[in-house]
């Protein structure tokens, strides 16, 4: 894997050098875009507006526009407008994870220390394993600064970026119900859920949609027409909730036994 941040942790007075690698990784088919008339490959182009010639990437800058002109940034200048976070994770705070609700999450990356500091590493990773804490921290990568929090998973650290409060939209334009469940229903609903609760086992669980789309390319490729699949309706606006509850509960028994 290449390394796409180098930098370190900031842990009181302790520096931990560190190199971020991306902890994901497409998992979808490479889908190219066709024209629809001839099935030529669509090809996008980077072109200056006046000209309408194609630039080449080493002849891109970034700029900003300020009273109709441009002013131009250089990597420097990203960094002289805060170099601490350019290369340190600083840790501010240590919390709950439980206390970060999940729309706040947003992309995982590796953490590797470097050589010279994987005592202090396994230090930090073995005290957030013992006090079940994450470090809260802000550091910038690609002009963009990213509130983050550092987790171990098994004998890796993790650095996971969060969004800011401001990220999140307000869901107040939303027609949502007001009116509540009836106790008997909520009761039901909950014998429903401890029925179904099991233990969380992520193997379990497989993109099954893009080994299906595979299997219609191919098909397709043979020039076998594949046949739309008959979709089952699962809520009924007709049955009352206690009804369809009382049968899903019934239909889960069936499946036990």
């Amino acid at each position: 894997m290449k390394s796409i941040w180098t930098g370190a942790i900031g842990f009181g007075l302790v520096n931990i050098p560190i190199k971020m690698y991306s902890a994901v990784q497409a998992d979808e088919l490479d889908l190219d875009m066709l024209d629809k008339k001839d099935h030529a490959n669509i090809k996008f182009k980077r072109v200056n507006e006046h000209t309408g010639k194609e630039v080449a990437w080493d002849n891109i800058v970034k700029g900003y526009k300020v009273d109709e002109r441009y002013v131009v940034l250089t990597d420097e200048d990203f960094e002289k407008a805060s170099p601490e976070k350019s290369k340190i994770i600083e840790i501010e705070a240590f919390v709950d994870e439980s206390a970060i609700d999940s729309i706040y999450y947003e992309t995982p990356y590796y953490l590797e220390p470097q050589k010279s500091s994987a005592k202090a590493y396994s230090l930090l990773r073995d005290a957030l394993k013992k006090t079940g804490k994450a470090g809260l921290g802000l550091f910038v990568m690609r002009t963009k600064e990213s509130l983050c929090i550092i987790k171990p998973l098994d004998e890796v650290l993790v650095v996971n970026r969060i969004r800011f409060l401001d990220e999140i939209r307000s869901f107040d334009d939303l027609n949502l119900p007001a009116a509540s469940a009836k106790p008997a229903e909520i009761k039901m609903a909950i014998e429903l859920i401890n029925q179904l609760t099991t233990d969380f086992d992520i193997s379990k669980y497989k993109n099954t949609y893009t080994e299906a789309l595979l299997k219609l390319i191919k098909a397709k490729a043979r020039g076998k027409k594949v046949a739309a699949p008959h979709l089952k309706v699962v809520h009924s606006a007709s049955r009352d909730l206690m009804s369809q509850l009382k049968a899903s509960l019934n239909t889960k028994s069936r499946k036990a036994s």
